[in-house]
């Protein structure tokens, strides 16, 4: 039967079992009438002498209930409030208790978990790498609200919650111990709840052992309260700094920063009251709203699989061909041998394999060098790892991955020369950012099992992998690249042949609408910070040219060398603008001596001064909110039209492959989703508008009006 099993040994000490239905304890429904239950029965039990709480799940406690925070509306503000404060009322009894009262934690407690465990005394955690602890809050657009902020303030000081509270970083049991959130960790299951019970027995008569911190009379906070004067010179350069960080689009930081210094001014329980006001606040921001759909619930359904064909057999990747050992080919050898896979890198000669190995060489040592990895580790992960300019060497790879330049000609030789060498029923996938893969697959013996996967770079850090399905990929080479890209730790989305797939393609017209604005006469440094304004990482122009204006002519000549018409992309602006970098004026961008912006040796950056001349025009008066919006609603109608085309498979693939593989901004919750908390109809009339003043390509898709028509959000 689920629920919360409460049983009492011989010393007094009463086990209550979290066992809630569903695979996790969570804040659901069901929750706080168990804890209110079980509080009344602990407050009449009679010889009590001490309680442990612990979890029959192998997460101790899931946390809040995502689905109800995203259904929090004006309306029902005040009602989610009084819910908030009525478990956090519950929590305190079991503070109250007069006995001791500990956490005997067997797996996660993230969020509302650690929350439940900082409501007892005493914690101990198995300690096991499966063992997470932390406040995530902060990455859903959300902040602790069973009293997390509050009391890591109480526990850690200003100073050391910060990477908890502002970052939502998980640790490890070590670090927890470490950080003061918790209090022992034992290295097996079986003496977890024990070890919580022998602390009970020997702290039973101890009154300061079964009271809290912040109602300990004369407690002082770590590092001091607001008004020492460390604390209080800090918090204005604190406030500052998160300013700089979240640009002012993320309203979750500085709203947990605020209630961190209201916990350092005023009583515990008038702090917990502002926190649970400020959790209510944020719950009904659309920037949570955003990034719970995106970040909990679409991930989740992308890493479980929705994408990959569910009667395809798991296709583990044991043996993969890498050619190409320059800057992705490395990153794709090093996170495939961090997985565990045998490598083969292969390049047109030993030496420049060998120098592609170096660069595994070289992370792997960074790792051992901050106890990130041991020595024997690194070299076992350097030892899967095979340079080679041999052909042969490729024999029996079940993945063989071409990473060379973006060069039809080259691919499809590449493709005709090596493809025998795969192992029965293997896989080939390439490497490409933009050519479409139907065309590359025509090289191909059987372009059912051929394959795009997009890396994005760096390799070793960027966490996407976009898969791209020919016209005649089958489900088994989908399925093979789906699994080494879950095989890898990166996150696979999955998207139908088009020119420039779905992320370089809308990524394009970021960097396309940039360029159209210089074109019309903004100053480039004001397109470049309205482009961080509005959550972009860089400026478009700064983007454009660590990607290269040269590589841009390129890609244009490789698309009409195809025959593929671009006609389409109305980009005589951007073909203007880097005609007259390149051809008038030498400049293909960073690595080639510069582009928009000149570079210093010492690493310093800063506009080529003859841009001014050539495009500046002062009396040119585009509003700032104009140039935002363009910059934004661009990448989201391309966005839009690659779903109505059938380029996205789905809404969820749009939205984490915009965030994680181009930088859309997170407030938005991926492009896709940004529409359905900015309103379609609101949508499509700034997109009138933005048409009737810069052009027919702001118009919006049909795919809005008609979610608009049906009452539909996309989903």
């Amino acid at each position: 039967m689920s629920g919360f099993n409460y049983e009492k040994d011989a010393d007094g000490i009463v086990t209550v079992t979290m066992d809630m239905a569903g695979p996790v304890n969570s804040m659901s429904e069901e929750f706080l009438p168990l804890l209110e239950d079980t509080a009344g029965k602990l407050e009449a039990e009679e010889g009590l002498t001490g309680v442990v709480l612990t979890s029959a799940k192998k997460t101790f406690f899931a946390g809040g209930d995502l689905n109800m925070l995203c259904q929090v509306t004006p309306d029902t503000a005040e009602q989610f409030f009084q819910g908030v404060e009525a478990t956090k009322a519950v929590m305190r009894r079991l503070e109250k208790l007069p006995v001791p009262v500990a956490a005997a934690i067997n797996g996660a407690a993230l969020g509302g978990g650690l929350e439940l465990a900082l409501a007892c005394n005493h914690r101990v955690v198995w300690n096991d790498r499966s063992v997470q602890l932390g406040f995530p809050e902060v990455t859903l657009g959300l902040l602790p609200g069973g009293g997390g902020v509050v009391k890591a303030i109480y526990l850690m000081g200003l100073m050391a919650s910060n990477e908890y509270l502002l970052e939502g970083k998980r640790v490890a049991p070590a670090k927890a111990l470490e950080s003061g959130l918790i209090d022992a960790t034992v290295d097996t299951l079986e003496e977890l709840v024990p070890a919580a019970k022998s602390w009970i027995m020997a702290n039973r008569e101890d009154e300061a052992a079964m009271t809290q911190p912040w109602d300990t009379k004369g407690y002082k906070i770590p590092g001091g309260n607001a008004n020492t004067p460390a604390v209080a010179q800090m918090l204005p350069a604190a406030a500052a700094m998160l300013q700089q960080k979240t640009r002012g689009l993320l309203p979750a930081p500085a709203k947990i920063l605020d209630i961190a210094v209201a916990a350092m001014r005023v009583d515990f329980e008038t702090a917990m009251r502002i926190e649970s006001r400020g959790l209510t606040y944020l719950a009904l921001t659309p920037q949570a709203k955003n990034m719970i759909n995106t970040f909990f619930f679409q991930m989740n359904q992308i890493n479980g699989g929705a994408s990959r064909p569910a009667d395809v057999e798991p296709q583990k990747t044991r043996k993969v061909g890498v050619l190409g050992a320059g800057m992705m080919g490395q990153g794709i050898a090093y996170v495939s041998a961090m997985a565990g896979i045998e490598v083969i890198l292969k390049d047109i000669s030993q030496e420049a394999a060998e120098k592609g190995k170096a660069y595994t060489e070289k992370l792997v040592a960074k790792r051992v060098q901050r106890g990130r990895m041991t020595e024997e580790k690194a070299q076992a992960v350097l030892g899967l790892i095979t340079p080679t300019a041999s052909s042969e060497d490729l024999q029996g790879c079940d993945l063989i991955i071409e990473a060379v330049f973006e060069n039809i000609k080259l691919k499809h030789q590449i493709t005709e020369e090596m493809e025998g060498y795969l192992a029965e029923g293997g896989v080939w996938g390439s490497n490409t950012s933009t050519l479409p893969i139907t065309r590359l697959a025509e090289a191909s013996r059987d372009a059912s099992n051929f394959i795009g996967i997009h890396f994005f770079s760096p390799v070793d850090k960027m966490p996407l992998v976009e898969i791209i399905m020919g016209e005649n990929t089958g489900d088994v080479a989908l399925a093979k690249a789906f699994d080494y890209a879950l095989q890898i730790k990166k996150t696979p989305i999955v998207v139908n042949d088009s020119l420039g797939f779905f992320t370089s393609r809308t990524f394009g017209t970021f960097l396309d609408e940039g360029v159209r604005l210089l074109s019309e006469g903004m100053h480039p440094v004001k397109i470049d910070n309205l482009g961080k304004a509005i959550g972009m990482p860089v400026g478009p122009l700064q983007v454009y040219d660590e990607v290269s204006l040269e590589l841009s002519r390129k890609a244009q000549e490789t698309w009409e060398e195809m025959g593929i018409d671009t006609s389409g992309r109305d980009n005589a602006a951007v073909s203007s603008v880097v005609s007259t970098m390149i051809g008038e004026h030498g400049r293909g961008g960073r690595y080639h001596g510069g582009g928009f912006y000149e570079y210093g040796e010492d690493g310093s950056r800063k506009i080529w001064p003859p841009l001014l001349d050539i495009y500046y025009q002062p009396e040119v008066n585009i509003p700032d909110q104009d140039a935002k919006d363009r910059m934004l609603f661009r990448q989201v109608i391309e966005a839009l039209r690659c779903l109505e085309e059938g380029v996205l498979r789905t809404v969820a693939d749009g939205n984490i492959g915009s965030i994680m593989g181009i930088g859309a901004p997170v407030w938005t919750g991926g492009l896709i989703q940004f529409v359905n908390t900015y309103g379609l109809e609101r949508f499509i009339a700034r997109c009138d508008e933005l048409a009737e003043a810069y052009g027919e390509r702001f118009k919006a898709p049909a795919n809005v009006g008609a979610k608009l028509a049906e009452g539909a959000l996309f989903t």
